[in-house]
């Protein structure tokens, strides 16, 4: 029979010139109800082979340290070390070590982005929901739906919408005997024709059932989309496909392709509908002609939230926290500010939990209002940091410049190309680069425009001056440059 040993391990801790024997490791294991602590000794199974012999003084292993990579620290600071009362070994520090309940959030993930709420929790959006549902209704007996293209700046719930109906559409054919689906694709994700086609092929799939796989990657688009075409047919009889910020796609070749495949042939069984969702309503004007006309059967504007809007968005999220810890004025205070600068719900929700965040550490047993203030700045920072994430060095500068010129001149209605190109090229000369062509700082501008981080206005010099192009920062400029400042600074 195979013994055990029991592994004999040190811990030299960063903090402490001390080696700390440990003979066992504490393991804590989530349960149901909370946490619940076993000692767990390590062992190891030692070959049949060799015969078991108790520990001695000659074999006993020498203690040492983990192996760890240099300047690597098993505690993040001397502050947020083990807390523990002075005399107190750190093997044992390990009740204090982590929260174990939360005082301020019972649900987090209540105010995730991600999270798509339930009936009852989406506000504000009655008629939108309707609307759209009549234009997918035909497909709960089996009929084609109209295609829906739907407008609307950021957090208005144009997402949340489109995918609650969906869901709903497919709960309800399948009440009627019809076998719906719906498949979802971020095209600021999935940019070009292939990604998108596999990502749909992808979700609307099941191996086992039709016997066809959709790599990642590794086969032509066409192929990919006669794949799809055959999921199509072998499994459902309507399908739904959300296409997410669709002016992120590079072009309109998937438009075409699903909006005109029952009318090719490509697919007999199946009936396809198509939603497009995107931020600029101006997006239209940009489509094939032949998409446009296909794509466009119905469309919807979602408008801004207003206070009241946002203050019961808030209400209904807001058993995310533990009851009496949200002061009375905190959701007003936030809804009113989000409904000022942006009527977006996405932002409005990131603030709250922001609030609630600042006062779990803080040590805070309830979010008060002036939070409110705090997280509406930490919110506006991280989301203008995520929106920046992955761009180049030029493109930063040429932001930096008209941050510069935006916090030096106050709030005009614009600055020059000619204006930013001058300030462009003196960060660039401070950062030991060598600046880029007018041309392409123009198209850098432009790129910025489309994120909606800035917004280009053309005017006309008249005879003397000519047309010239005006560019103003949509964003606050000191949040602009305390990100960007992060960013060079690394």
């Amino acid at each position: 029979m195979a013994g055990t040993w029991l592994l004999d391990i040190s811990v030299r801790f960063p903090t402490f010139d001390t080696v700390f024997p440990v003979n066992s490791l504490e393991t804590r294991l989530p349960m149901a109800s909370g946490y619940t602590s076993v000692n767990h000794p390590l062992h190891f199974s030692r070959p049949p082979t060799a015969p078991l012999q108790p520990p001695t003084a000659h074999n006993t292993p020498t203690p040492t340290p983990f192996h760890r990579k240099p300047g690597v620290c098993l505690t993040t600071s001397k502050q947020n070390a083990f807390h523990r009362k002075p005399g107190v070994s750190p093997m044992d520090a390990g009740d204090d070590l982590f929260t174990r309940e939360d005082p301020i959030f019972t649900n987090k993930e209540l105010l995730e982005i991600s999270h798509l709420p339930g009936e009852g929790r989406i506000v504000g959006r009655d008629d939108e929901i309707a609307d759209l549902a009549t234009a997918v209704n035909p497909a709960i007996f089996g009929q084609s739906p109209s295609n829906v293209l739907i407008y609307g700046k950021t957090g208005t719930g144009k997402s949340l919408c489109a995918k609650y109906v969906s869901q709903r559409l497919v709960n309800t054919a399948g009440e009627e005997g019809v076998n719906a689906t719906f498949a979802y694709v971020d095209c600021a994700q999935d940019t070009t024709e292939t990604q998108a086609v596999q990502t749909i092929a992808e979700g609307v799939n099941d191996p086992e059932h039709t016997g066809i796989n959709v790599p990642d990657k590794g086969l032509s688009t066409s192929t990919y989309y006669k794949r799809l075409w055959r999921i199509l047919d072998q499994r459902y009889d309507v399908v739904l496909i959300i296409l997410d910020e669709i002016d992120k796609l590079d072009d309109d070749a998937i438009l075409m392709q699903l909006s005109r495949a029952g009318e090719a042939g490509k697919i007999t069984d199946c009936k396809l509908g198509v939603i497009g969702i995107s931020n600029k309503i101006q997006y239209k004007d940009r489509m094939d002609e032949r998409v446009k006309s296909s794509l466009c059967e119905r469309e919807f504007v979602f408008p801004p939230y207003d206070a009241d809007q946002l203050r019961a968005i808030m209400q209904a999220r807001s058993d995310a926290f533990h009851d009496d810890v949200l002061e009375p004025s905190t959701i007003p205070r936030a809804a009113a500010l989000a409904a000022r600068e942006h009527g977006d719900a996405r932002k409005a929700i990131d603030i709250l939990r922001y609030a609630g965040e600042i006062a779990q550490a803080n040590g805070e047993p309830t979010v008060r209002e002036e939070f409110v203030t705090q997280a509406r700045e930490r919110a506006e920072t991280d989301r203008f940091r995520e929106l920046i994430r992955g761009s180049t060095p030029h493109s930063r500068y040429v932001l930096q410049a008209l941050a510069l010129l935006s916090l030096s001149n106050g709030r005009q209605d614009g600055f020059r190309t000619s204006r930013v190109y001058e300030i462009y090229e003196n960060i660039c000369r401070q950062e030991g680069s060598d600046s880029l062509s007018l041309r392409r700082v123009r198209d850098l501008l432009k790129e910025h425009a489309f994120l909606d981080i800035i917004e280009q206005s053309k005017h006309s010099g008249g005879s003397a001056e000519g047309s010239y192009t005006k560019h103003q920062l949509l964003e606050d400029p000191a949040v602009v440059k305390e990100v960007l400042t992060e960013g060079s600074d690394r």
